[in-house]
């Protein structure tokens, strides 16, 4: 039987049990929106922190399905940009301690990396895991974004009603660590944000502001977030200048609306998760959010 505590370091300076929220993400599942990358990224890039764990990802990781990138200058090689999966400690705008765990998600080793996890909650004396992402879904993004909550224990999202019934999906390390250390009585919640489809590739700060605030009603954490709001506000408005240059983004923006506006107002429809053949004139609508993301990128 492997240790599981082999597939991580802790640094010298570790800090006592505190009962701390541990907030995660991992790249490589679904983020529409990047709303789950860019809210722990904004909140690393915010607030001081320090590494108190580093895990294997020598172990972890198959680096031929996601290749480093090697910098070659002339005749040799002068860089590389080795991926890094680690537990940063940081305070809130209050003072809170808590934690943030980011990196590439395992390849390989899923379950061991569930033990490793839990072995660093105990030590650590994490109360609550928490994990987000964003979803892409049929909504616009005239309207407020939705969240679907889930969670180890009903009563941690005091039972909200979900619009989905019974559903299989491709699995996620994210996923089994909230199955996994629930079962064995850990707190777990996971927040999924929606985000508006045809935006689903491109980074949309509105959904990391929206992922942080739900974070913030269901720990009590508090975080800096004008300069996030700020981005996303950014983001809006040129949003809003690509439609209005569009008749045929227009129109389909506001097919979106109807068909949200007649959601939310109990129409029959089993959720509004993002399929091809009920999206109103989809093709053109992604076809031209590609121009306007391939305008961003060039400018």
């Amino acid at each position: 039987m492997f240790d599981p505590t082999d597939l991580y370091k802790l640094a010298d300076d570790v800090p006592e049990p505190a009962d701390p929220v541990l907030l995660y993400h991992f790249d490589g599942f679904v983020d529409a929106g990047g709303a789950g990358r860019l809210a722990l990224g904004h909140l690393l890039a915010e607030l001081e922190h320090r590494v108190v764990a580093t895990f294997d990802v020598d172990r972890l990781l198959d680096y031929r399905s996601r290749r480093p990138i090697m910098t070659f200058d002339t005749d040799r090689w002068v860089e590389i940009e080795t991926p890094a999966l680690t537990v940063h400690t940081l305070r809130d705008t209050t003072g809170t301690p808590f934690l943030v765990m980011t990196g590439p998600e395992p390849d390989r080793e899923w379950e061991l990396f569930t033990r490793a996890v839990g072995t660093l909650l105990d030590r650590l004396g994490v109360s609550k895991i928490v994990t987000m992402h964003g979803v892409p879904m049929a909504v616009p993004h005239t309207r407020p974004l939705g969240i679907t909550m889930h969670a180890s224990r009903p009563e941690l999202i005091n039972s909200q009603t979900s619009s989905f019934g019974r559903v299989q999906v491709p699995g996620s390390v994210a996923a089994l660590l909230e199955f996994r250390l629930g079962a064995e009585g850990h707190d777990a919640v996971g927040y999924a944000v929606h985000v508006p489809h045809y935006l689903s590739q491109a980074e949309y700060p509105h959904a990391a502001v929206t992922a942080l605030e739900a974070v913030t009603r269901g720990t009590g954490l508090v975080f800096p977030m004008d300069e996030l709001r700020e981005a996303a506000r950014r983001t809006t408005t040129e949003i809003e200048e690509q439609i209005q240059a569009s008749t045929e983004l227009s129109t389909a923006i506001k097919g979106l609306e109807q068909q949200y506006d007649a959601f939310a107002g109990g129409a029959e429809r089993e959720n509004l998760m993002a399929e091809p053949g009920q999206m109103p004139t989809g093709d053109e609508l992604a076809a031209q959010f590609e121009r306007f993301l391939a305008e961003r990128d060039d400018e």
